[in-house]
């Protein structure tokens, strides 16, 4: 299952956050679909060290779509990545 989030419009430090405050509410098999305007470098060691993995790709409707779920939760990381294979 997946949950979206639009910060594509959003000023900076809003969209990092917006995404921070929502990943900790991932529930198990649950990935985090974020739509951007551009790629948010500082967001991806923060995933890090909080234990999240994360695709990133061009967008359909926005510039960039980044694909976030726990580390640990394999079954998030296959919606996620079936998800990003649609596209």
């Amino acid at each position: 299952m997946k949950q979206v989030l639009d910060v594509s419009q959003l000023e900076p430090c809003e969209p990092l956050e917006r995404i921070l405050s929502t990943i900790p509410t991932l529930q198990a098999g649950e990935y985090l679909q974020v739509l951007h305007r551009m790629e948010p470098h500082p967001l991806y060691a923060i995933l890090t060290r909080e234990g999240f993995v994360w695709l990133t790709q061009q967008g359909r409707d926005v510039p960039v779509e980044i694909y976030i779920w726990r580390s640990t939760d394999s079954q998030a990381e296959a919606a996620a990545r079936a998800d990003v294979a649609i596209i």
